[in-house]
């Protein structure tokens, strides 16, 4: 069992960053590759940047690459998203979710969820 908590959403103005954390407990977690989700009001869950346990690999939608970094410290229990350059359409609540089988852009590839974060980008 895993338990995962976000934290670090907020108001930013357009153009700014903002760093989310997850912090997981249960002493399996660093086996677990770990993805981050967002849903905005009215849409459904999106795969949005995943990294696998041992963070040689990472993943992200288009949509994010090149402004968001995935990254994680097993020795915390913790994963991160950096988010750069931030647009209004990134605003949505932003979930955390641990991975146990299936591929990594697959919402249905992931058991364990957080409570998720508001992040809210005015423009």
């Amino acid at each position: 069992q895993v338990q995962l908590v976000e934290s670090g959403g907020g108001l930013v103005q357009a153009g700014g960053s903002l760093r989310l954390s997850c912090a997981a407990s249960g002493r399996t977690f660093s086996s677990y590759g770990t993805g981050w989700f967002r849903q905005a009001p009215g849409k459904e869950r999106e795969f949005v940047a995943a990294i696998s346990w041992s963070g040689g690999n990472l993943y992200y939608a288009d949509s994010v690459k090149g402004r968001f970094t995935i990254s994680r410290d097993n020795a915390k229990n913790t994963v991160y998203l950096q988010m750069n350059s931030l647009k209004p359409e990134d605003t949505a609540i932003y979930y955390c979710a641990a991975r146990t089988s299936g591929s990594y852009y697959y919402i249905g590839a992931y058991a364990y969820w957080g409570q998720g974060t508001q992040v809210t980008v005015s423009s």
